[in-house]
């Protein structure tokens, strides 16, 4: 008999209403906290809502994982119709959302399996995605996570900051850094590796930015099966499709999504910022 699986994120993923529905996948919400109170990501706060109270606030919010308690009662309440879960969280060495999951299903003694995705947003989508699939196959849920934790060292990802006033505001830009930033157009291309925030290179323009980042994509194309690229925006649609219509003219064969990142990323990558990520697969002899 197949095995009733739960699949459960956090407010980081990106997990449109139709695919929540279709697969019954439940999303615990990070808060974004102002000085006027705490707004659960997604629900109290939209991501356009976000860029509007932080240009009318003094001070750049600050984030906070959920309570232990949410995830307590949502572990006990699908025990009642569920074998097993299978969580797949933001990475743990940004947040303490895994560990903070982890903890509460060991409280509620309902067998989960808990995924660090090493990233966050739409990845981690594509995670849960290949997972309902294997499910769908009849793999075990442990066999399942077993995949999983190996399939998110395979996600490549780049992301170019929008505003470093923003960074400045929040303390990881110092007065010096973001006068000599902003007077020389510095646009610094951060990625993720192992799940921690690193520096890939600084250039000078947003154009040779994004250059740099289609540079790495193609490097990538040429030892690697890639079929989708997603592009994560911070409420600049337009150049998101700008740059869909650069993959597409030069690929025609990979699909590219276009979503923007959840407002407790939009905190830390701030107004304007741009992520381009997509899973590197090995190409069939």
């Amino acid at each position: 008999m197949k095995q009733r699986i739960a699949w459960i994120t956090d407010s980081t993923a990106v997990v449109p209403d139709e695919l929540r529905e279709k697969y019954d996948i439940h999303v615990v919400p990070l808060d974004v906290i102002f000085e006027d109170g705490a707004y659960a990501d997604g629900i109290q706060l939209s991501s356009s809502e976000l860029y509007e109270k932080i240009d009318h606030s003094k001070t750049v919010p600050k984030t906070s994982q959920p309570a232990i308690g949410k995830f307590v009662e949502l572990y006990e309440q699908l025990a009642e119709d569920y074998d097993c879960a299978i969580a797949i969280h933001l990475s743990s060495q940004l947040s303490g959302t895994y560990n903070t999951s982890k903890s509460a299903a060991a409280m509620s003694e309902f067998p989960v399996e808990l995924v660090d995705s090493q990233i966050v947003s739409y990845p981690i989508t594509t995670l849960l995605l290949k997972g309902i699939s294997l499910a769908e196959q009849g793999m075990d849920y442990r066999e399942i996570a077993a995949t999983l934790r190996e399939e998110a060292s395979k996600n490549e990802n780049y992301i170019v900051i929008g505003k470093l006033s923003q960074l400045h505001k929040g303390g990881r830009l110092s007065n010096a850094q973001l006068i000599v930033g902003t007077l020389l157009q510095i646009k610094p291309i951060f990625c993720i590796r192992n799940g921690v925030v690193e520096l890939f290179e600084k250039v000078r323009t947003e154009g040779k930015a994004f250059r740099r980042i289609m540079d790495q994509l193609d490097l990538a194309r040429g030892i690697h099966k890639i079929t989708q690229v997603e592009i994560l925006h911070g409420n600049v649609m337009d150049k998101a499709l700008e740059l869909k219509e650069t993959i597409k003219s030069k690929y025609q064969d990979i699909e590219v999504l276009v979503y923007p990142l959840s407002p407790v990323l939009g905190v830390h990558g701030g107004q304007g910022t741009i992520a381009l990520t997509w899973t590197n697969e090995p190409k069939s002899s």
